[in-house]
């Protein structure tokens, strides 16, 4: 059995909207996210800066009681599913057989932030302070598990974890689940909660971060002066389905997913492969797979992180996969640029970008990329949006550990379906 899979819905809480809607034309206009840190106090901190979700009131969203027994990036997963069953019109009595609806929701850390706080109270008042809600509050599997208790989803459910390229992964195995006949429909995505002070320490002492304070600077992917990634927060799920079955009730269609690619570095724990090998091969299976055209237009939203490695290496990576004429033609931004990196959400905030960029024929920028580096030579949009009539995308995503994930998606045309 082989299938066609297509998106018809999509849910985001990111740090530029609280919504799928919101997020996506912020990214269009160009705006960031990133500013001072807030959710504590960074005096003694080398890293000021992040990029936070504003305005969430996950009681008001979701209830007290599942606020209050849910880590923050369960709280992001829940809502951002509840906007993509709706936004997919699969939350309707008997849109689809719940044996037949999967999960495939990620987090690169899961519940860290209520790992913090819980070893504060054993420590400040022995163990008998500790939450009977922890274990299940921290582990990275219950995204997964309480969107699929949520939205009645008894089919294949499966938590990727492999950190920044999480919820591409998430995606493209919900892809192959529904292309092969295992589900009619997959709520696919990842969500993060780590803007907490152990997490801040630890990236900025493994020097992932930058310790640039200003907002404006700190995250600028390609760019010559870049020195580390912002950490982001957030939640982004897209409803994958079956083409037939997505036809069949009528359901507006966004985009197609048609190829997918994965692959490890088996190099270093966070440094990529300096030869570019293993995202090489990732873009060139998920290229494979997808039968796509360079020349019929192509979007890259690249994983972008404004380190130093890196973006060289992912350039060197299109290049090597796509060719040096494919990879000149491409056009490529990172969204990071402005989101910041949410870790395990942050592929499926691109692939959602992909997708609308496909469907509205606008490409978002990379902003803050003002100093051209001659090891990152390609046409990155800087600054700016820029009209797009392709109809290819990538998305590409490189983890902590060497994972490496990439979906690729094509424009939908109904005259094809």
């Amino acid at each position: 059995m082989d299938r066609r899979v297509v998106i018809t819905g999509m849910g985001a809480i990111t740090p530029v909207g609280n919504t799928a809607p919101q997020s996506w034309d912020a990214l269009v206009r160009g705006e960031s996210g990133i500013g001072t840190i807030t959710a504590f106090d960074t005096t003694g901190f080398r890293v000021s800066v992040a990029a936070e979700v504003k305005g969430f009131d996950a009681a008001a969203a979701l209830g007290k009681s599942v606020a209050l027994h849910n880590d923050r990036n369960v709280q992001f997963a829940l809502v951002a599913s509840d906007e993509a069953m709706a936004s997919s019109g699969l939350d309707a009595e008997g849109a689809i057989e719940p044996e037949r609806l999967g999960v495939y929701v990620g987090s690169g850390i899961g519940g860290i932030g209520t790992t913090e706080a819980q070893v504060r109270r054993l420590a400040d008042g022995g163990a008998r302070k500790v939450s009977p809600y922890l274990v299940p509050m921290i582990i990275a599997n219950m995204a997964a598990g309480q969107v699929s208790i949520r939205h009645n989803a008894k089919g294949p459910t499966l938590p990727v974890v492999t950190a920044c390229a999480t919820s591409t992964n998430a995606i493209g195995e919900a892809y192959r689940a529904i292309r092969y006949g295992y589900a009619d429909a997959i709520l696919a995505g990842g969500a993060e909660a780590a803007i907490v002070p152990v997490s801040i320490a630890g990236f900025t002492n493994c020097r992932a971060l930058t310790v640039n304070p200003d907002p404006k600077t700190a995250c600028r992917p390609f760019d010559a002066n870049r020195d580390g990634f912002v950490m982001g927060e957030g939640a982004c799920i897209l409803v994958l389905e079956e083409l037939e079955h997505a036809l069949a009730r009528g359901a507006n269609v966004v985009a197609e997913v048609c190829g997918y690619g994965n692959t490890a570095d088996a190099y270093h724990i966070t440094s990529p492969d300096p030869s570019a090998d293993g995202i090489t091969r990732a873009i060139r299976q998920a290229v494979d797979e997808s039968g796509l055209d360079v020349a019929e237009g192509l979007y890259v939203n690249a994983h972008g992180t404004s380190t130093k490695l890196n973006d060289k290496t992912e350039t060197q990576g299109l290049k090597l996969a796509l060719g040096e004429k494919g990879a000149r033609a491409a056009r490529i931004s990172s969204t990071k640029s402005m989101t910041g990196h949410m870790l395990g959400a942050t592929g499926a905030v691109e692939a959602m970008a992909c997708a609308l960029a496909l469907r509205d024929s606008v490409i978002p920028p990379t902003v803050g990329l003002t100093t051209p580096d001659a090891d990152c030579d390609l046409d990155y949009t800087p600054g700016h949006s820029q009209a797009f009539d392709g109809r290819w995308a990538l998305s590409t995503s490189l983890g902590f550990g060497g994972h490496n994930a990439v979906v690729a998606l094509r424009r939908f045309d109904k005259r094809e379906a």
